[in-house]
This record gives C-alpha cells, structure tokens and sequence, in this order.
C-alpha cells in the first residue's frame, strides 16, 4: 500500500514537472522544484537525480540537503578479531561519510565508545571507562546522542534507577525516558496488565510509541511487542508470529515492520524462509503478513546461511548477515531479488542503519 502510494505520488510529481529539462528549467525555479521534492519520500528523491545534470547537481549540493529527505546511507559495525573496531558498510559503496571511530566522543585513551541504538539520523551510545570489568553497571557508564552529519553531540544525565537492583542480564520491568526539553529522564514503570518483562534489545519510534522485544509470562515466556508510548500513559502488547522465534524489528515507509524465520511443522527454524509483517495501524495491536520469501538464492550465490539485521526504511528490503559476519547482503522482499552483497571485516556484531540528519542541530546547555 505504501509503495503504491510513493508511486502514485512520483508519477503525479512527474505529470506536473513535465520532466523533459528545457521545460522545467524554464517553467519553474530552482527554489520550486526543491519544494516540491523535499514533499516526496527519499527513494524517489534519489531516482530524480537522474533526470538531468541540472536536477543531479540541485539534489545533491550540501546546501540543500536541509529541505530533502535523506535515505539510507549504510550501517555502522564493529569488529572483535584485533580488538574493539568501528567500521561503516556503505549501501552505495562509497567511501564513510565520516570517521565511524567518532573520535569526539573518546577523547581520553581510557575511554571506549559502544553502539546502543539509531533513530532518525542520530546515533546513541555508551561511553565508559576501558579499565572497568563490567562498564555496564550504572555510574560507570553514560550515554551520549551524537548527529555525525554535524559532529554535535550531548551527554545525558544519568538515569533514574529501578526500584529494585538490576543487572544487566536481567530483564526490567519499565523504561527511562529522556526529554530533551527537559534535559532529564523519568522512569515508566510498566502500564500493561499482563506479566511481560522487557527485553535489552533493539528499540524502535515510530507513530509516537516507542517498541521493543519482551516476554509474557502467562504464555510460557514467548516473545511479544511491547509499545509505550512517550509519557508513558499508553502501553500495549502485540502478539507476534512464531513467537518461540525472535525476530528483528524496524521503522520502514512510516510504519513498524517485524521480520522473523518461519517454522515447520516440528517447530524447527528454516533459515531460508523469512516472513515479513506490518502493524496494521498505528493503534492497532495487529501484524499482517506483508511478504515471504526464501533466500535460497542468496545462499547458493555465497555459499553461506544468514540472519535478518535490518530493515530498509523506505522499502520492503531485509539486510542480512553471514552467520560468520563477514558478508552484508541486501534482498528485496517485494520482487524476491537479491540486491548488492558487502564484505565485511571478520566477527563482526552490533550493525546501526544510519541515515544523515541535516535538518537540526544537536546541542547541549554548552553548545557542544
């Protein structure tokens, strides 16, 4: 439904811009035109590139990237083989847009950066101190939300602590949640009836609710989505296919999107088979089956088995890695096609999609 809709948009934005570039050079202004495409989603931006030099040049001059809506970029990693590295995968295969080490953020030999979560252009992390045996009990670490498109970042206050100890390990009952008006966190505990325990896994914002992974206790600990939204006023459940599976979740063409390996009759995992779901509105507690697909294909290009990561944000592609996390692959869900395949460096884990945010500035009280 969504790409019908960016394609009903991009064919209307063509019948008007008569797309030939003599005619749009001399019926509208350079201002015009960025108007009318800063109102059409990222892919379909980047497909207008090549309808002329003109076009090329104005979509791709820095100075307008504040008014276009950007695509995905590629995807920070890290690699363990010779010691703690970052790295960038670039979708378009071109050189990192910036240094993905983000040196402004361990500015001391003793300090060490781990990635946390992406969201809309910004990038959260934990810094720590590299001498602590385990850098992730609360007070030996912060977080920090950084913008790479600008180098600007903040460190956040520390946040509130659970009623009871917590470890790491363990499963909480609430979310804390920070207000960048505010500049403070507030602590939700859970607002649902049933028992779920709320997993440390990838987050993701989308429709104003924020989702994550849990677990119901009253359903043999099998793996639900849990929402709350930003007050923390409105928590939901949402039961999801296979639920003994735990599958990937991510924000694509405005909406929550769920990807997981189908089972057999004997409850076994086929790696090949992958099913991808969509909430079917933004109120709903209710997934429908948009695609499945086998990457058979895939694997019998590379010889390798495979694991969902990621999820586009602009279109139904799932990326997966090797499960010897050396091969990146893209594969289109809705034309079952296989799209590019990236080497990665060796033993590589934690993969952040990134795209740039050029539209606002990050700063904290002193202006960093």
């Amino acid at each position: 439904m969504e790409a019908g809709k960016e394609a009903s948009m991009e064919r209307n934005t063509k019948s008007r811009l008569d797309i030939h570039p003599g005619a749009t050079a001399s019926l509208f202004t350079d201002d015009l035109i960025l108007e009318i495409l800063s109102r059409l989603p990222a892919r379909s931006v980047y497909r207008f590139k090549c309808v002329s030099m003109l076009w090329r040049d104005l979509i791709a001059d820095p100075s307008n990237r504040k008014m276009l809506p950007q695509t995905l970029a590629g995807f920070l990693y890290i690699s363990y083989r010779s010691g703690h590295r970052h790295h960038f995968a670039s979708v378009s295969g071109g050189a990192s847009p910036f240094d993905p080490s983000l040196p402004y953020l361990q500015p001391n030999m003793d300090e060490g950066i781990a990635q946390v979560n992406a969201c809309n252009g910004l990038l959260l992390y934990r810094r720590y101190k590299k001498n602590m045996v385990t850098p992730w009990t609360e007070g030996d670490f912060h977080f920090v939300v950084c913008n790479p498109a600008n180098g600007r970042w903040v460190e956040l206050p520390p946040q509130p602590q659970p009623p009871a100890p917590a470890n790491i390990h363990c499963p909480t009952a609430g979310v804390n949640i920070y207000s960048s008006r505010t500049r403070a966190w507030s602590r939700m505990d859970s607002g649902i009836v049933e028992k779920a325990t709320l997993l440390r896994s990838k987050c993701v914002f989308v429709g104003g609710m924020l989702y994550l992974m849990g677990n119901l206790e009253d359903i043999n600990g099998k793996y639900v989505l849990v929402g709350v939204e930003m007050e923390g006023k409105v928590w939901k459940t949402i039961r999801v296919p296979y639920g003994s599976k735990f599958g990937t979740i991510g924000s694509s063409q405005g909406c929550l999107h769920y990807a997981v390996a189908s089972v057999d009759d004997n409850n076994e995992i086929l790696v090949s088979e992958i099913s991808l779901w969509c909430l079917k509105g933004q109120d709903s507690k209710e997934l429908v089956l948009k695609h499945t697909t086998s990457i058979d294909k895939l694997m019998s290009m590379t010889r390798k088995t495979y694991r969902v990561v990621e999820i586009h944000p602009d279109c139904d592609t799932i990326f997966l890695v090797s499960n010897e996390g050396d091969t990146l692959a893209a594969y289109d869900m809705r034309h079952q096609k296989v799209g590019y395949i990236l080497n990665l460096e060796n033993n590589t884990q934690q993969f952040l999609p990134y795209v740039p945010l050029f539209s606002e500035p990050l700063a904290d009280a002193n202006e960093q």
